[in-house]
């Protein structure tokens, strides 16, 4: 498999949008990884994760031919995973060549957010039945997307509706798509991660060098979060491991988090990277 980081900020950003903080100022000062979109990834150019208000950016800026992805999976309703206006221009009347129809899974509150944008007065002359279909799914409800063996995970963020993390699984690879969430998860979703073995985990560390009870994690958090999975035999010293979704409030520069990550075994996701992995761990 192959994971594309096209964003890897947190929901304001990164420098956020009206904050003059040092590390807002920063970042605009050195440019490069320092400058952040808010969270989406791509999955071997099939699989979209997250539909942010960057990701019109993120084809730009790479080259991206989303009129072929037929599968989008969302974590939750938040604006800054999932900004469904943009999916109007799917339709044959804006998007010339779009491939087949674009699926996109997501909870109760994501069906709400998606029938809210796309049913309005003025897109009513262009109906999506032929582009877009919403598929509802509940936590721990397997599913197909294509090839890909999907199982959504209750994460512990907004308690308003039922958040999901990934778990995503083809051709005997496998990997964990862990962003928005803290460590606080119920005992099912512990179980249900701790089932399988994992060559790429992707974990959330949005307060950097802090700590929140629930909603997100910290760097520690993930230091957590890695030796639970090691314990439980998840992972071995093959699989890759991932921090993402950053915030400026974490109070870390990109050099701080990539040294934190090293010396922890970990990598620290910056706008752009691609990951190639395979199946590694061992006893498959």
């Amino acid at each position: 498999m192959k994971i594309q980081y096209l964003g890897t900020a947190a929901a304001e950003g990164w420098p956020a949008l009206f904050c003059s903080c040092e590390i807002c100022k920063r970042a605009r000062k050195l440019g490069g990884k320092e400058l952040r979109t808010r969270t989406q990834a791509l999955l071997d150019e099939t699989i979209l994760i997250d539909f942010p208000p960057d990701t019109y950016t993120h084809a730009l800026q790479y080259s991206l031919q989303l009129g072929q992805i037929q599968h989008l999976l969302i974590t939750h309703s938040h604006m800054d995973h999932f900004f469904p206006t943009d999916l109007i221009h799917r339709h044959e009347h804006f998007g010339h060549g779009a491939n087949g129809i674009l699926h996109v899974y997501g909870n109760e509150a994501v069906e709400k957010a998606f029938y809210d944008a796309v049913l309005i007065d003025r897109f009513l002359a262009h109906p999506l039945d032929d582009a877009v279909r919403f598929v509802k799914v509940t936590p721990f409800c397997d599913f197909m997307a294509g090839d890909y063996h999907i199982i959504p995970v209750a994460a512990d963020h907004d308690p308003r509706e039922a958040c999901l993390i990934y778990i995503i699984e083809k051709d005997g690879t496998c990997m964990l798509y862990g962003h928005d969430t803290g460590m606080n998860l119920s005992a099912q979703a512990w179980d249900c991660i701790c089932s399988r073995r994992y060559d790429l985990i992707s974990l959330d560390a949005t307060m950097g060098k802090k700590q929140i009870p629930g909603y997100h994690m910290g760097l520690a958090d993930d230091v957590a979060f890695v030796r639970r999975l090691s314990e439980h035999g998840c992972i071995d010293q093959n699989t890759v491991r991932v921090i993402s979704h950053f915030s400026h409030n974490g109070e870390m520069t990109h050099e701080q988090l990539e040294t934190f990550a090293k010396e922890h075994g970990m990598t620290a996701a910056y706008d752009g990277m691609t990951v190639t992995f395979k199946t590694a761990c061992k006893g498959r």
